[in-house]
């Protein structure tokens, strides 16, 4: 299993998952679409670091964020 977290304004709670891969982890998450919508805008870090390849292996207790783009002033 691994754990997905959900930054900024993407306002869920963190959901545990069983996936092989970010892959697997878009796949499901596409099933939400309150999350669904965000998944092609956000970063992707794996146990803190960014990751860009979807066929990035996931093992068992890795933490998935996703990082919408925020904007300041």
């Amino acid at each position: 299993m691994v754990t997905v977290e959900f930054l900024g304004p993407i306002g869920k709670e963190p959901v545990t998952l069983k996936a092989d891969s970010l892959k697997e982890v878009a796949r499901q998450l596409q099933q939400d679409p309150d999350i669904a919508k965000w998944l092609p805008q956000c970063a992707v870090a794996v146990n803190d670091t960014l990751v860009k390849d979807p066929d990035t292996p996931l093992k068992e207790g890795d933490r998935v964020s996703l990082l919408p783009p925020v904007c300041g002033g």
